[in-house]
């Protein structure tokens, strides 16, 4: 069963077993504007909860992706390099960056449910 979670910088991670695949929310690529290039991870990286893993450039803003968890990155959207356009479409669903093994699980607890998410994009509404 996949759970999601969210960090406070706007990043999501469906968490399946001990996989998380990771990407920007819907507000985050909505603040962006057009993505127009993803910087991705390279398989075997190993970045640490909180950690740049990977760039997104809009027409906007050039902003970081971090790392909700610490792990290696097992698998990345290679599909993003050619259309990055994919994050606006689809941010919370094909526009995932990548895949991480979750190193330590209780690196989910300080992330925030759907709920507590929901929340934070109101209070900066």
């Amino acid at each position: 069963m996949t759970k999601t979670f969210y960090s406070k910088d706007h990043e999501y991670i469906h968490v399946d077993g001990d996989i998380g695949a990771v990407g920007i929310t819907d507000f985050a690529q909505g603040q962006l504007g057009d993505v127009v290039f993803v910087e991705l991870p390279a398989i075997g990286a190993t970045p640490k909860k909180g950690e740049q893993a990977a760039v997104v450039e809009s027409v906007k803003a050039a902003s970081e992706v971090y790392s909700p968890v610490a792990g290696e990155v097992v698998e990345v959207n290679a599909e993003l390099e050619d259309n990055p356009a994919i994050v606006n479409e689809q941010a919370l669903g094909k526009g995932w960056f990548f895949k991480i093994k979750i190193a330590d699980p209780t690196d989910l607890d300080g992330l925030l449910d759907e709920d507590a998410y929901q929340a934070l994009v109101a209070s900066l509404a």
